[in-house]
């Protein structure tokens, strides 16, 4: 079949389109239709990404398309199927190629009105904006308790959450580090404001009070900015790392003197009954009003993937297999 692969050499990493023998295992054999590119498939084509834990590998998170052969799963040739996160791209091949093949406890039928592109429009990114937005709400945040942040807004996750929740009535600051505010107040955001308006003063343990609830994709000094200015009783969903895993800019005073939350969300090791549940809610009440994006074939991927590393991307770009 032909697969994007990324094997490792003396020199570092090669990356590109070639022929490729499937070779991993698992009981359900999906013909891809379509995948999409996000901030790990790039990790797992560069040196010291941390990712890639086999190589060869065919990276590739997400995958969605049409069932070859069932092998006894309960999934039967044609069913339309998605898969995401668990090991996929990093040490089981993944959503880079003409064909798949998985555990079938890593499958989620697509039963929920979603065509094979518009779930990889989703894809990861809006399956991590939608347990953020969940997550928020579990916590009893409403449209009524005034703005909620969403810091790397441009990103796919940041993009998809801004949709969701503009969607759900909720007043949406979105936060970028770009010039990029028509496509924000394209997808609903109510304003746009920058990272440094998010970091603020970094020596003050707390900042005003502003937001009634976040989804911080960054991580580093943007989500201790994020929580220097929640609202007593807010909730922040962490979701991301972009900008750095440390947390040298924060303290305990949001915690202790505002009873802030800190929730994190983990999208690529849900157990598959909660993910068949959480797509049933992303393609009912939750479902993005915009699924836009770009396109790129097999062959286009390098630069995509460069792009998105040197954070280029803007919203979601998908992978037409």
């Amino acid at each position: 079949m032909r697969a994007f692969v990324a094997e490792k050499t003396d020199d570092g990493v090669a990356r590109g389109v070639r022929d490729f023998e499937l070779d991993a295992e698992g009981d359900v054999l999906i013909r891809v239709a379509w995948s999409s590119v996000n901030y790990k498939d790039a990790l797992a084509t560069v040196p010291k990404g941390g990712v890639a834990r086999i190589s060869p590998l065919v990276p590739g998170i997400d995958m969605a398309g049409v069932v070859q052969e069932g092998g006894g799963s309960g999934f039967s040739a044609g069913d339309e199927v998605l898969a995401h996160g668990y090991e996929l791209g990093m040490s089981h091949h993944g959503g880079f190629a003409e064909y798949a093949r998985v555990p079938s406890e890593w499958v989620v039928p697509l039963r929920f009105g979603l065509s094979p592109r518009d779930a990889m429009a989703i894809g990861t990114a809006g399956y991590t904006a939608a347990l953020s937005v969940l997550a928020l709400e579990r916590r009893g945040l409403t449209p009524a308790d005034g703005p909620v942040l969403v810091t790397g807004a441009t990103g796919g996750v940041g993009s998809i959450a801004v949709d969701m929740l503009a969607g759900r009535g909720y007043e949406v600051v979105a936060s970028t580090g770009k010039d990029a505010s028509d496509f924000l107040l394209g997808l609903g955001a109510a304003s746009v404001i920058s990272r440094e308006d998010v970091v603020g003063d970094a020596s003050r343990p707390l900042a005003r009070s502003a937001w009634a609830g976040a989804v911080d994709c960054v991580g580093g000094s943007v989500l201790a900015g994020v929580l220097r200015g929640l609202k007593y009783g807010a909730a922040v969903a962490a979701c991301g790392n972009t900008g750095g895993i440390g947390l040298e800019d924060a303290t305990v005073l949001p915690f202790i003197l505002r009873a802030v939350a800190l929730l994190g969300i983990d999208s690529a090791q849900t157990p598959i009954g909660d993910r068949i549940e959480t797509w049933a809610r992303i393609a009912g009440d939750l479902r993005p009003r915009h699924l836009d994006a770009r396109e790129v074939g097999l062959d286009d991927l390098d630069g995509a993937l460069t792009s998105i590393l040197r954070g280029e991307n803007r919203g979601r770009t998908i992978v037409r297999i």
